[in-house]
């Protein structure tokens, strides 16, 4: 099924990309959209970035791990409700204007990234605090939602022909910059209060600046005019009356949104989200990095990587956009392993030893052993296989898992070494704390002698490498992201445009993209493989680099115009 024929193609004419230079007005333009763009970025990623502590702060009522978790399922909360704000602001927007639109969803943003820096803790009113959370976390993917269709809308609709892949990239540079700033100021704040303080209250400074920030924006957007475009079909009376019906339940234009989210944006976003998100992870959670160095290292390789995004926002408007998205979903789904096992060398060159010489492997009755996730913190992991399991992931400790015969209590190997674990499902609760307590000992010695390292010796880190490594992954998601604005805008009709891209953007930034630190950190848990993962943005980048080669269409020379 080609999409390539399901909307008109009216190729540029042969001088209209021609005109040198850039206008007041597209520099305004471009400078508002993507600054407003930039601070809502800011607002929604703060989280993610403050994701371990969030969670000591506001799941206290159950386990550490759980805890972590449960922390990452309430950031995937904001992701799983963009589709919602990308119909109802879409449909905005097709409506009553792209302006307007965008300009209300930055309220929603501030406001609720502001009441997030507010908000008690759960030692101080309970179960409230982490449901308050989650719903000002739904406030904000609501908003983003709405947010991105507008912007890149917006900014197309002002770029001449044949350089809308250039106009739209910086609108695309906006997440990344969003997040770098929330780094920034994450930084600024810790090594301004000092880790205790900051951990205790300064984590909410940053939150709180986002009313700072709120103000500017809503500053700057009321200083700008309507989308030519937009402005047009409204004067001639051409605007949709029913962008969702005409988006969604038409065959020829429904093939076309179900196409771009499995041929083009599922595959952009678990790259973007690999390469930004789950890349700190992994060095926070996974390496045991310090913070502040792993946000360093990763600020670090945003700025180098950033100013590709405008290189290859550029070059689609010479080669396509097509071929340079397919291009970096290979590249990565092809090179991730390899640069996460760099990354692991060169961060925690420790832990990558202990691996290599001293195994570790979990052999149980896998009937012993449970999914260890409790949102509720009411059951009882206590089988030898849950003893086992949770006191390595508690340490840090990589494993493998071997098969055991039914009934057997589960033991863990260590190279040479044999520890057993011990049935806490039939001890009472004190005979089980002092059973754990003294098998805790055990392991930690062996653990220990093997040479499996407590968190990374920030002394033995290759920065240099580190960074590198990290650039490429950054490189690969401006590969991916900075051509697919413009690809979107041009593949719909102006009059149901907003809403159109909009909902397929958000399905794969929200939920196969913004599930991806949740279900790549579940797969890990479960199976003990630090590098397991990895198998969920590979199998995605995967599908969609076929999907999309056979499928969509290149759209550089479209006439975006047409209603």
């Amino acid at each position: 099924m080609s999409v390539s024929s399901a909307s008109p193609v009216r190729p540029v004419p042969p001088d209209s990309g021609s005109r040198a230079g850039i206008t007041r007005e597209e520099k305004m333009v471009i400078f508002a959209s993507s600054l407003g763009t930039v601070f809502e970025w800011y607002d929604f990623y703060l989280y993610g970035s403050l994701a371990a502590i969030i969670s000591k702060q506001f799941f206290a009522g159950v386990d550490e791990r759980t805890g972590f978790i449960f922390a990452l399922l309430a950031f995937a909360a904001g992701f799983a409700v963009r589709p919602f704000g990308a119909v109802v602001f879409g449909r905005l927007g097709d409506m009553i204007g792209r302006k307007h639109t965008f300009l209300l969803t930055i309220l929603i943003m501030g406001g609720s990234t502001a009441i997030v820096g507010m908000l008690p803790s759960y030692a101080t009113i309970g179960v409230l605090a982490p449901i308050i959370l989650i719903s000002m976390r739904m406030l904000q993917g609501l908003a983003l939602g709405g947010e991105y269709g507008g912007a890149a809308t917006y900014v197309a609709e002002h770029a001449p022909p044949g350089r809308r892949g250039n106009f739209t990239s910086w609108i695309q540079t906006t997440a990344t910059l969003g997040l770098f700033l929330s780094l920034l100021i994450i930084l600024g704040t810790r090594i301004g209060l000092g880790n205790e303080a900051f951990e205790k209250w300064g984590w909410r400074v940053p939150f709180l600046l986002s009313l700072i920030l709120l103000g500017i924006s809503v500053y700057i957007r009321l200083q700008l005019n309507e989308s030519p475009v937009f402005k047009r079909m409204k004067e001639e009376g051409k605007a949709s009356k029913a962008p969702l019906t005409e988006s969604f339940l038409r065959w020829n234009n429904l093939k076309i949104v179900l196409m771009v989210l499995f041929g083009g944006v599922a595959g952009q976003a678990v790259v973007w989200y690999t390469g930004q998100f789950y890349a700190l992870f992994f060095l926070q959670q996974t390496l045991k990095v310090d913070p502040t160095a792993s946000n360093y290292m990763i600020a670090a390789s945003l700025i180098i990587g950033t100013p590709f995004f405008i290189v290859f926002g550029t070059l689609s408007d010479k080669i396509g956009r097509k071929r340079i998205i397919m291009a970096g979903c290979v590249l990565a789904a092809l090179t991730y392993f390899p640069i996460f096992k760099g990354i692991t060398k060169y961060a925690n060159p420790a832990l990558e030893h202990a691996q290599a010489t001293n195994p570790v492997t979990v052999v149980a009755d896998p009937k012993d052993c449970s999914f260890q996730f409790d949102p509720i913190g009411k059951a009882k992991f206590t089988k030898s296989c849950d003893v086992a399991k949770a006191s390595l992931a508690k340490k840090g400790v990589p494993y493998r898992n071997e098969e055991a015969p039914a009934g057997t209590v589960a033991t863990i190997k260590i190279g040479d070494v044999a520890v057993s674990s011990f049935a806490g499902n039939t001890l009472s609760p004190a005979d089980f704390k002092t059973q754990n307590a003294a098998f805790e000992k055990t392991l930690g010695d062996a653990i220990k002698t093997a040479g499996y390292p407590a968190k990374a010796d920030m002394n033995q880190v290759n920065y240099v490498m580190v960074v590198l490594l990290l650039t490429i992954l950054v490189i690969y998601v401006t590969m991916v992201y900075a051509p697919i604005a413009a690809w979107l805008v041009e593949l719909f009709p102006a009059r149901i445009r907003y809403t159109s891209m909009s909902l397929p953007y958000h399905i794969g930034n929200g939920w196969f993209g913004g599930f991806l630190p949740t279900i790549s950190f579940a797969m890990v848990a479960a199976s003990g493989d630090i590098y397991y993962g990895l198998w969920y943005p590979i199998v995605i980048a995967l599908i969609t680099a076929v999907l999309g080669t056979l499928f969509m269409p290149e759209t550089k020379d479209r006439d975006i115009n047409h209603e």
